[in-house]
């Protein structure tokens, strides 16, 4: 085990992160819902604000563990087209997954935010953070989908990864932070003693914490909010 929990990993990954503490423009962005424990952590260290970015894991029909792709908030979708070729995922059957993430997803986003718009990511410098990088499948539609905001910098922050996925990701970002590559990897969940499911519940939670924190720099130009 490499981190007790994700309070842990995230206090761990944040002393790698100072550097960017009380910078302007700087502001956080996890993954719900297991991204948010670790980001807050950061948020919290560097004194920058919190938001979520929505992105669902595009399951194989009948292994939903497994990712054939992702869809974030957006409209933003990616699909790994070698494995659905591979396994003949029939087009149907991927309408089917994307339907009901896509409904997952605008519940999660009502449920989150509390209709609250996101931030304004334009030319700021975005850390997006998850509690893991397996695969690269969930965070590649979220590099996607911060990019077409067009940030001044984009780092990725995780506390544990598979070293070849950490190292592609640093291909298409401007700093990549994995704070442990252990290998053989597996999976994200082996390297946490405490790895239990994040609520909703704790996801609000936290998110309303961070939002009380910066409840006048937020609505400052300093830190915008997007119109819908």
């Amino acid at each position: 085990m490499l981190f007790q929990n994700r309070v842990d990993a995230g206090q761990r990954l944040a002393n790698l992160l100072q550097s960017y503490a009380n910078r302007p423009g700087v502001i956080v962005i996890a993954l719900p819902r297991g991204g948010v424990p670790v980001a807050a952590q950061i948020a919290n260290a560097l004194e920058a604000p919190l938001d979520v970015l929505v992105v669902r894991k595009l399951g194989i029909p009948g292994f939903r563990e497994t990712a054939m792709g992702s869809i974030a908030s957006g409209n933003f979708i990616y699909f790994n087209q070698d494995l659905i070729q591979r396994l003949a995922i029939s087009p149907e059957a991927i309408d089917v997954v994307v339907q009901h993430e896509q409904e997952e997803l605008r519940r999660r986003e009502k449920a989150y935010r509390d209709n609250l718009a996101p931030l304004d990511l334009r030319d700021r410098t975005v850390i997006l953070v998850d509690d893991g990088l397996a695969t690269g499948a969930t965070i590649q539609v979220a590099i996607e989908a911060v990019k077409q905001q067009r940030p001044k910098q984009l780092i990725v922050a995780v506390p544990v990864a598979d070293r070849e996925a950490c190292n592609w990701v640093g291909t298409v970002v401007d700093r990549i932070i994995c704070a442990e590559t252990p290998q053989p990897f597996y999976a994200v969940g082996l390297w946490y003693e405490e790895f239990a499911q994040t609520s909703d519940d704790e996801v609000r939670s936290l998110l309303h914490q961070a939002k009380h924190r910066f409840r006048e720099t937020a609505s400052c130009p300093q830190y915008p909010h997007r119109s819908h």
